[in-house]
């Protein structure tokens, strides 16, 4: 089977570097495992050069391993890597594309003097990149262009399941501050839950498209699902790091202020976690969200890096990971969403794919507690978005949306410092009273 080439919005970054900085950098495209980072590079290869070789350091030759042991004749290197590999290759006019190079770090360090040698352009993907089994013992290169790839958008979606006329109107109706109308929103809510049932990962996407059954769609995630959990005894032997991704629905669900160690294992200690976090961060399997001591613009100089909340980086998978444990059949959480009958003690999803939804514009993800004056009730802002001068809190909501205490005890302490207040929920879009109030597929276009 012919895998299936997405559109995806990455392209447009690359074809940048291609224009911009190709003669000086590689481009490295780090992203988790599964996301597309392979076929979008050997996509921009094929398309934008004359000839290209693609060198997968998880599927290749000993032969081809070998030459990176010495990389000082490079005249030889590319004489046997074009015959190794019956490729020719062009001055200015082919790319060499390094697939899953944390696999050997060495061919990663001979970037530098590849570049400097200037004959031909080069393209890196990888996860993991900076866990210290992968970077041990080499120089890491500065001459590296760096992108991160997540998992489709919603709009990279719709693009997906032949939709290009959603992505617009959404947009327009955001632009105008006009809400859709009851038939529309409900249509518009309709396919944003199937993103949230599908998510963004293209294996997930795709048997969608050819099978038309969340059932196989569920059966692929969980084949992903334990991909990561194999990759995360990598970062941890003693499964540690496994058991904090496996346990980020449950943190969640708890409406906890973080991330709740005794969720992952009990007994378990803030120092080991912390230690973890970094190098699970660097899988691009978990999107983090740090609480702001000071919620200003500035936020990363004054975050708490000991509180914060986990969030996995695609939706679809914290679907199925929500409910790992029993078998798609008994898994009732597919029907309810379609059918708009999601209970609110799972709205936890909407808040996991508005993280995911912020972090793929390139937001640093930040939230807020604090306690009331008058009770032991803890207010609660779920993101905190920086814009020039100012800040946007953003409450999300999948039930009563009427009821928002903590954005006003926010909104009044902070007053001075905020642009503009949003609620996320699953209504149609309103202002009133100084609030945007918005459906959850406008968020991707905010």
């Amino acid at each position: 089977m012919i895998k299936t080439v997405f559109r995806r919005k990455i392209y447009d970054e690359m074809l940048d570097w291609k224009e911009k900085r190709s003669d000086k950098y590689a481009l490295l495209i780090k992203g988790a495992r599964r996301v597309g980072k392979s076929t979008i590079a050997e996509e921009f290869a094929r398309k934008n050069f004359k000839s290209y070789i693609l060198i997968d350091f998880a599927h290749t030759s000993r032969e081809i391993i070998e030459l990176f042991d010495d990389t000082y004749h490079l005249d030889f290197f590319f004489l046997q890597l074009q015959q190794l590999t019956g490729v020719r290759l062009y001055k200015n006019e082919s790319v060499i594309i390094f697939d899953e190079v944390q696999l050997l770090p060495r061919a990663r360090q001979a970037i530098k003097y590849l570049v400097a040698d200037g004959r031909y352009r080069y393209i890196e993907t990888g996860s993991l990149l900076s866990i210290r089994k992968n970077t041990k013992d080499i120089l890491i290169p500065s001459e590296e262009h760096r992108v991160s790839m997540y998992p489709m958008d919603f709009e990279e979606f719709l693009w997906a399941i032949g939709d290009d006329i959603t992505a617009d109107t959404i947009s327009l109706l955001l632009e105008n501050k006009r809400a859709a109308g009851n038939a529309l929103h409900r249509n518009l809510m309709r396919i944003f839950r199937l993103y949230m049932l599908i998510g963004g990962m293209p294996q997930a996407v795709e048997n969608y498209l050819e099978h038309n059954n969340l059932q196989v769609v569920d059966e692929a995630k969980r084949e992903i699902v334990d991909l990561y959990e194999e990759d995360f005894t990598k970062i941890d032997g003693t499964g540690l790091a496994g058991d904090i991704y496996d346990s980020i629905p449950a943190s969640l669900t708890g409406n906890a202020s973080r991330y709740m160690l005794s969720n992952a294992r009990e007994g378990i200690r803030a120092e080991q976690v912390r230690k973890l976090i970094p190098d699970i961060l660097s899988s691009y399997t978990v999107n983090i969200a740090y609480h702001a001591n000071n919620p200003a613009v500035g936020m990363s100089l004054e975050k708490d890096a000991g509180r914060y909340k986990l969030y996995t980086s695609d939706v679809g998978l914290f679907v199925t990971l929500a409910f790992k444990d029993k078998k798609y059949t008994d898994n009732i959480i597919y029907n309810k969403l379609l059918s708009d009958k999601l209970e609110t003690n799972l709205g936890y999803v909407y808040e996991n794919v508005v993280a995911q939804m912020l972090t793929a514009k390139g937001n640093h993800l930040f939230y807020y507690t604090m306690e009331s004056d008058t009770s032991n009730h803890l207010y609660e802002i779920d993101f905190i978005l920086s814009v020039g001068n100012k800040i946007n809190p953003v409450e999300v909501k999948s039930g009563n949306y009427k009821s928002h205490k903590s954005l006003d005890v926010f909104c009044d302490k902070y007053s001075s410092r905020i642009k503009d207040k949003y609620i996320v929920h699953t209504k149609d879009y309103k202002w009133e009273k100084g609030i945007h109030y918005l459906p959850v597929y406008m968020v991707p276009f905010l």
